[in-house]
């Protein structure tokens, strides 16, 4: 969908000339989120704000769906993309409603479409049009507004998003809360989004892509896990930090790792048998007990079922805290910590028993990513 083909800004200053952005060459595949990322003044924004022509390039070209942009008209081309920026950018004098419309009034909207739009957009935001359409901005707090401008750059369905440092000025819950809700969107609305941000975090958890920007240059230029698991060199591998493994936890979805090898005795099942049941899966020193709907109701601990007599229903436990399949490791990893615990029971969205995640099975698969990653460099290495 977008295209940078050695798009390059040089800015002329009482100094001499500044490369801004130097040749970036990069192809965002349709309804994909790329992530522009790297420190202050690297020429990330810069590359950004080329697309849509705030900056105009001193050379290179922008392709947008296969279609060279240089000769569209500005305003045209402005009002096909949408735009997000940290400060907002509400207009003060404007209603909630006025501003979400302003830009299907300008490609001449009428009134009844562009009004029920408005409405589709509060309710994909989460917020009461009811309550909100016709108030200021500045009767909303800093969070309202960063939605608001989220829901104006989306209004007029464009296909192509650009986002520049977003979520910034929100503090941290609010931002995660606000970072969720677009994740969501994007999954229906399947927009292609440029988005600059200076969190490595914020990076991992929005972008399909990340693009890493050094003094002009485009450095890097990966999927998250790629990212992570194989920096190009010294420079990458200390921006993302020495907790870079850690941080893959939040890539990776417990059905990734999740073993259907686990044991489960019934309420009316004996201690006896859950002692054999916890012995054949030996590393494991206790055992889920489930009703008939196979969802977990309590545990047999292997001390109590070795000396005590009678029936699981007379002798369990609470069940273990339990993970959901869709739920990344980070959470799980917090879950093991927070409850001392190496394993936990894995449900699927009725509740019912899928199997379960050891810290031994998240280890080796991380793992298992970084050495095949270190293969190929030592491969490609000797082929060289």
């Amino acid at each position: 969908m977008i295209q940078l083909d050695s798009l390059t800004k040089v800015f002329d200053t009482p100094k001499g000339a500044v490369v801004a952005a130097d040749h970036i060459d990069m192809e965002v595949p349709a309804g994909e989120i790329c992530i522009l990322i790297g420190p202050s003044g690297c020429g990330k924004t810069t590359t950004l704000k080329m697309i849509n022509r705030i900056v105009r390039p001193s050379s290179g070209k922008v392709f947008i769906d296969g279609k060279d942009t240089t000769d569209m008209n500005t305003q045209d081309l402005r009002r096909s993309i949408g735009y997000v920026i940290q400060q907002i950018g509400l207009f003060p004098n404007m209603t909630i409603e006025e501003n979400i419309t302003v830009v299907p009034r300008l490609l001449g909207w009428d009134a009844p479409r562009f009004k029920k739009r408005a409405r589709e957009m509060m309710d994909m935001i989460a917020m009461d049009a009811e309550v909100f359409l016709k108030r200021y901005p500045s009767e909303l707090s800093g969070g309202q507004q960063q939605r608001i401008g989220v829901a104006r750059a989306l209004a007029a369905d464009p296909p192509v998003m650009l986002m520049d440092e977003p979520f910034g000025a929100i503090d941290p819950i609010n931002r995660a809360v606000i970072q969720d809700e677009f994740l969501k969107m994007q999954q229906e609305l399947n927009k292609t989004i440029l988005f600059v941000s200076h969190d490595i975090d914020e990076a991992i958890k929005m972008g399909n892509r990340i693009a890493v920007f050094r003094e002009g240059k485009l450095v890097q230029y990966s999927s998250p896990d790629d990212l992570l698991a194989a920096p190009e060199n010294a420079f990458v591998e200390s921006f993302l930090g020495e907790d870079r493994a850690l941080k893959r936890l939040n890539l990776v979805k417990v059905r990734d790792v999740v073993s259907n090898e686990i044991g489960t005795v019934r309420p009316d099942e004996t201690l006896e048998t859950a002692l054999a049941r916890i012995d054949d899966f030996g590393y494991q020193n206790s055992i889920l007990m489930v009703n008939d709907r196979h969802q977990p109701v309590g545990m047999i601990t292997r001390s109590v079922a070795r000396t005590t007599k009678g029936y699981c229903r007379d002798h369990f436990q609470a069940a273990p805290p339990l993970a959901s399949l869709d739920d990344d490791l980070r959470k799980v990893a917090s879950l093991m910590f927070a409850h001392d615990t190496t394993w936990l029971p894995c449900v699927d969205e009725q509740g019912r028993v899928s199997g379960q995640i050891t810290q031994r099975a998240m280890t080796r698969h991380l793992g298992s990513r970084y050495r095949s990653r270190s293969e190929e460099r030592i491969h490609a290495g000797r082929e060289e």
